[in-house]
């Protein structure tokens, strides 16, 4: 029985060092693709997946971004079938996944599927007017290439009037942007261009000819705006809430209040306008709600961004997760349905019911079971949750584990993720994965932190 024990336990080991080491060579890959070092990525991203032990929540990002760096490197055929295998997995980004493959058609001369990948990418972009103008401004390149000026002009003019800011496109960096094209590419366009310029024009065709010049050269200059300028017009709110001043029979908590106090200030520098809460009863929590929804419905449609986070205790009862105010008094299983507040019903059900198009839930609230009399039904730790429209889950620690309070000023899981808040330039997927990695080196590999998401779009908290 020891000898089984032991071998379990060494077994557990392994596989978390394992899992460590994936996340550390997934962020290295990161890396070297924001570098633009795209063979390097896949080389890297190839080894990941040929390990038959990697951790397979990983492949979904691991083919969409390896088949954007083969996109990079001119290999249209394998890029294909990465991005294909992303869509298998269904990875979230489906505009920028069919962006890519219509530009994979289009290197391939395969100019129908390209269209068809062009129309796919519009139609997965219609909740993101700014992103749907970019690649309609990409598509009048791929029109122009092909001497079809009036569908070039008019793709432009369609870009321009969902996004005015669309003037000159550079080129992106895959993941935030769409992909930039080739040298060759550009030269068949500015062919094309001569070539269609080389009769004698009238001053009003020429007028024209020089318009529509200037906008296939506004295209040709790369494809997407600066990502600081597409999403300038965005408006951001946050519910920040930190409980600690519980009753000594639910177990005061050292941490919450400042973990919610440090996220509101880094929320702020990323430009959102921050509610903070502490301390707070059931009725103040639902108030305080009320008034999140509010900002939500009253923002601009597609253009606002909704963001709830919580640190403090938290139960997981009957398939719900619910966050504690200070005045639960829980002496029986249905006094948490009374004085507990629900996450799905109350939380992410208004945020989904507003004009936000992202709504993200950061829970800090994986500590043990603080109603001991409950303990039949309530499980520990909390249990994933079905995801809205359009929302990015984050939970301090597995469904059904448990996290310390931690010693400091701020807990393990608050702390690194204030910490990766602050990096410019990494999207929301990439901040979670750094937090997720450094909490699980910090922990001994005890705490494993977890997301959920079905986002339609990016999110950059901080961007240069």
């Amino acid at each position: 029985m020891k000898q089984a024990l032991f071998s379990l336990f060494v077994l557990v080991i392994v596989s978390t060092l394992s899992l460590a080491q994936d996340f550390k060579d997934f962020d290295d890959g990161i890396a070297k693709f924001r570098a633009k070092d795209y063979s390097a990525v896949i080389e890297t991203f190839s080894e990941i997946l040929a390990n038959p032990s990697h951790n397979k929540r990983l492949d979904e990002d691991l083919y969409f971004y390896r088949g954007q760096a083969y996109y990079h490197q001119g290999e249209f055929k394998q890029a294909l079938d990465d991005l294909d295998q992303s869509l298998v997995l269904k990875h979230y980004n489906l505009a920028v996944i069919h962006w890519y493959k219509a530009r994979c058609y289009d290197g391939l001369g395969k100019n129908s599927d390209a269209e068809s990948s062009y129309k796919d990418a519009l139609s997965y972009s219609d909740k993101n007017k700014k992103v749907k103008a970019e690649i309609l401004a990409d598509r009048a390149h791929f029109h122009s290439k092909h001497g079809n000026r009036q569908a070039a002009a008019e793709d432009m003019a369609l870009a321009k009037s969902l996004d005015s800011s669309v003037k000159e496109i550079s080129g992106g960096n895959g993941s935030s942007a769409p992909p930039s094209r080739t040298a060759a590419e550009d030269k068949k366009t500015t062919q094309v261009i001569v070539k269609n310029n080389a009769q004698p024009k009238t001053n009003e065709a020429a007028a024209k000819d020089q318009n529509q010049s200037t906008a296939v050269q506004q295209v040709n200059t790369g494809l997407v705006p600066a990502l600081a300028t597409a999403y300038k017009d965005e408006k951001r709110y946050a519910l920040v809430v930190g409980n600690s001043n519980y009753s000594k029979e639910i177990g005061i908590l050292k941490n919450p209040v400042n973990d919610a106090t440090d996220v509101a200030t880094e929320l702020r520098k990323s430009n959102f306008e921050v509610q903070l809460i502490t301390n707070c009863t059931y009725v103040q929590l639902r108030e305080a709600m009320r008034k999140f929804h509010e900002k939500l419905t009253n923002g601009p449609r597609d253009q606002t961004v909704g963001l709830f986070y919580y640190a403090g205790h938290g139960v997981q009862y009957q398939d719900e997760n619910y966050l504690v105010p200070i005045d639960a008094d829980v002496k029986f299983e249905d006094d948490i349905l009374r004085m507990c507040f629900p996450v799905q019903r109350m939380v992410l059900a208004n945020m989904e019911r507003s004009n936000s198009r992202m709504n993200i839930v950061i829970l800090d609230a994986c500590r043990n079971n603080p109603f001991p009399a409950t303990t039949r039904s309530v499980n520990a730790g909390l249990a994933e949750m079905k995801r809205a429209r359009g929302s990015f889950i984050a939970y301090a620690t597995s469904p059904g584990s448990v996290a310390s309070d931690g010693s400091g000023r701020n807990g393990l899981y608050t702390q690194e993720l204030i910490k990766a808040l602050k990096k410019p330039n990494l999207t929301i997927e990439q901040v979670f994965k750094e937090v997720r990695m450094n909490v699980l080196r910090l922990s001994g590999d005890k705490q494993y932190t977890w997301d959920s998401s079905n986002i339609i779009g990016e999110f950059y908290f901080k961007l240069q």
